[in-house]
């Protein structure tokens, strides 16, 4: 049974903003969260309930994951950076 992804329009906005290669990396990444949203190099934030991050390359990938709804919540997507996290 597949996942259910959606992407906030405030991540879509920034991901425009970013190199076209490495936005076709972090859509590939999002679009695998359908299949499994606890796969790749991902890691649970510290004092969230069910807030995660996956690396990709020099990004970061910030969702959420709602278990009874099967849903993932894309709310942003930023380049990593000494002040991200």
């Amino acid at each position: 049974m597949n996942w259910e992804v959606l992407v906030a329009n405030a991540a879509k906005k920034r991901l425009r903003r970013f190199p076209k290669r490495d936005a076709e990396q972090i859509l590939s990444a999002v679009e695998q969260f359908a299949v499994s949203p606890y796969s790749g190099d991902i890691e649970k934030m510290e004092g969230e309930k069910d807030t995660w991050r996956r690396r990709v390359g020099a990004y970061r990938v910030f969702y959420e994951v709602y278990q009874s709804k099967r849903l993932v919540y894309v709310y942003d997507i930023r380049r990593r950076t000494s002040k991200t996290y």
